[in-house]
């Protein structure tokens, strides 16, 4: 479904990804992991034409996506959830959804998948009136996740989604993920909590210093001796 092929990438002088060989396939959670700086977000980048490689390719379902612009990516159907959250803070939630959907496909579905997020997250649903910033961090990733799932994405790029939360809010995040992957959505997902994502991850790939250097199932990683030594403390 999605194919990343010898991608190189750096910024200037600056070599960030080495030949990195990713796939996912329809209906996966694939995770990416690695330690900060490895060069996870800059995948994403990527992938969604916010940067532009200088070699290798990006292929989704077949189509090169080295000419599109990050719209037309999304169009497409590759919906990226940013690090950091990036909500609209002087917009209510409501108001955040309605420009989740903002792409002409997904308008004519905006009111059914307000009611489909509102289901997964309850509390969004409580604050629907509420403005993004003076929401709590877990509340802001709910709703950043939230918005992403109004485009109707084909594949959904997690950027980061646990970070800053409290451990309580962890373990939801990543039940809603699985949740989300059931629905029917593909999910890539990058993260520095390595025991998490690949407890739920179908496959997974170990990204360090713009390279990859382990793939497998998420099981066979967690078990692996070197991720046990460089990530989990084992």
């Amino acid at each position: 479904m999605l194919k990343l092929d010898k991608l190189n990438f750096s910024y200037g002088d600056l070599k960030v990804l080495w030949d990195i060989d990713l796939e996912v396939n329809k209906g996966e959670i694939v995770t990416v992991v690695g330690a900060n700086g490895a060069g996870k977000s800059t995948t994403l980048k990527n992938i969604s034409r916010l940067v532009a490689w200088e070699s290798g390719s990006i292929t989704f379902d077949g189509a090169d996506l080295a000419k599109l612009e990050p719209h037309q990516v999304v169009e497409m159907g590759i919906v990226h959830v940013p690090e950091g959250r990036k909500i609209f803070p002087e917009m209510t939630v409501v108001e955040n959804l309605r420009m989740g959907s903002f792409i002409k496909s997904a308008r004519p579905d905006r009111e059914a998948n307000i009611d489909k997020v509102f289901s997964l997250f309850p509390r969004l649903k409580e604050r629907e009136k509420q403005l993004g910033g003076t929401m709590s961090g877990g509340e802001q990733q709910m709703l950043a996740i939230a918005r992403g799932l109004m485009a109707n994405p084909k594949v959904l790029l997690l950027d980061e989604p646990s970070l800053g939360l409290a451990p309580l809010l962890v373990k939801f995040i990543f039940d809603i993920i699985q949740e989300i992957n059931r629905q029917g959505v593909t999910v890539l997902l990058v993260e520095q909590n390595v025991y998490q994502s690949l407890r739920i991850a179908h496959r997974a790939y170990v990204l360090e210093t713009g390279r990859v250097v382990l793939t497998g199932t998420g099981e066979a990683l967690l078990n692996d001796d070197h991720v046990k030594k460089a990530f989990l403390g084992m």
